[in-house]
C-alpha cells in the first residue's frame, strides 16, 4: 500500500495519479507538491460525497505518513482500488528531492 519516493516523484511528473494531501490547510498551503486539499478530519465526508473514481490511481500523503496512512485504510474500506500512502511522508520526499 506504500509507494516509495522515488515511485511517487516519477509519478507525480508523468501525473500517473491524484494527490491527495490530508494534512490541514495551513500546512498545505506552506509547504505542498499539488494535487488536492483534503484534511483527514473532513475525508470520511469527501468519499461520501464520491468526489473521486474508486479505480483511479489515488496517492495519499502528509507529513510523516501517519494521517496519510489512516486515510489510505479510510479509501480501501470504502471500496477505492488503486490506493497508495507516500511512504515517510514529505519529510521523506524532501530529505530526497528538495525543491
Amino acid at each position: 500500500m506504500d509507494i516509495s519516493t522515488e515511485a511517487f516523484e516519477n509519478g507525480r511528473k508523468e501525473e500517473r495519479f491524484t494527490i491527495i494531501d490530508v494534512r490541514e490547510q495551513l500546512e498545505y498551503h506552506s509547504f505542498n507538491l499539488g494535487g488536492i486539499n483534503i484534511p483527514l478530519g473532513r475525508l470520511a465526508a469527501a468519499i461520501e460525497e464520491e468526489e473521486f473514481d474508486k479505480d483511479e490511481a489515488i496517492v495519499v500523503l502528509c507529513q510523516r505518513g501517519l494521517r496519510s496512512k489512516t486515510a489510505a485504510q479510510m479509501l480501501v474500506a470504502a471500496g477505492y482500488t488503486r490506493v497508495q500512502n507516500l511512504a515517510g511522508g514529505l519529510l521523506a520526499w524532501n530529505k530526497k528531492y528538495h525543491e
